[in-house]
């Protein structure tokens, strides 16, 4: 069994239940208790699972949306830092199995980017995970800036987490099975990470690094015709987008557990940019490790996707 880094696996904090329901209101009773079970539990089943998947270390992030979609700022604020401090508090009890990722009130661009230094410098978190736009407001908006720049002053990475679309996407209403996790997710965190791209906040923040999901959100079968098209609509950019893609973006195989989009983004994006995640409890992180255990792949590369490229991005 090859050992491994999960780098998209989620808990719930205490009082942050009401965030989390609306986005569950839909799904079985006893799926909801199933996954609040799991997502509140950082001892004898998450460690478990981890052991039977050789998930040598998980790294936490609050489940979304959190106070992402809370309308009070100065709530957000509050309510993000006693997230980051309770998870840090279960983290010390798991030192050599867990990490985390930073929630960030990003209402606010400042208290964003003190809110990452501050996990960061004085918790030992890793980076962020960020669930999405923010009322609104997506990550390339220049009130973000100052976040931007806290981001690439430390190194750490930002994983952009699928959030809900600022409004439900009309093609797909009428459709059972379409919206969300089947494909509406996809679409937004795609575009969202194309917005990053576009606006040219890598040229601004050329050290940057972003992280995707789902094996990149489909992007890396996107690059030629990505590029082309911002050539045909001179998009100011100082390079094609697929130079930004390839630099400043990163991906896991969360929830996307099949060779052809593997291959695809390793071809694409090269072996060290392609990370494995779990995506537990909303996958199966079983599932997930057997994938990334038997994929027909060279035995070096395996080793640097499962484990060694986040090993070496997060000091782990």
């Amino acid at each position: 069994m090859t050992q491994k880094i999960a780098l998209e696996e989620h808990f719930l904090a205490p009082g942050f239940d009401d965030y989390w329901n609306p986005t569950v209101a839909d799904v079985p009773a006893a799926v909801r208790q199933r996954l609040h079970g799991a997502l509140t539990d950082f001892g004898g089943q998450r460690l478990e699972i981890m052991d039977q998947a050789g998930i040598r270390w998980s790294v936490l992030s609050l489940s979304g949306p959190g106070v992402q979609v809370e309308p009070d700022t100065a709530t957000a604020i509050r309510r993000a830092r006693q997230a980051n401090d309770f998870l840090a508090r279960e983290v010390s009890k798991q030192p050599t199995r867990f990490a985390g990722f930073a929630h960030l009130p990003m209402q606010d661009g400042k208290a964003a980017a003190d809110e990452l230094e501050r996990c960061v410098r004085d918790l030992g978190f890793k980076g962020a995970l960020i669930n999405g736009q923010t009322n609104g407001r997506h990550l390339d908006h220049p009130d973000l800036f100052p976040f931007w720049e806290r981001v690439e002053a430390l190194g750490s990475l930002v994983y952009l987490h699928p959030g809900d679309p600022v409004q439900p996407f009309a093609t797909l209403e009428g459709v059972y099975g379409l919206k969300r996790a089947t494909w509406e997710w996809t679409v937004e965190t795609g575009s969202h990470a194309l917005r990053i791209v576009f606006s040219g906040l890598f040229d601004r923040y050329p050290g940057a690094k972003l992280v995707l999901g789902h094996l990149g959100e489909t992007l890396p079968y996107l690059l030629w015709r990505l590029d082309s098209r911002a050539k045909l609509y001179n998009v100011p950019l100082k390079r094609p987008p697929s130079a930004y893609i390839r630099e400043n973006l990163l991906v896991t195989c969360s929830g996307m557990y099949s060779r052809e989009p593997l291959v695809c983004a390793l071809e694409a994006l090269g072996d060290s940019r392609v990370m494995f995640s779990a995506d537990y409890p909303f996958e199966s992180a079983i599932e997930a490790a057997r994938f990334m255990d038997d994929v027909a792949m060279d035995e070096g590369l395996r080793t640097k996707v499962a484990y060694g490229n986040a090993a070496t991005l997060l000091g782990l």
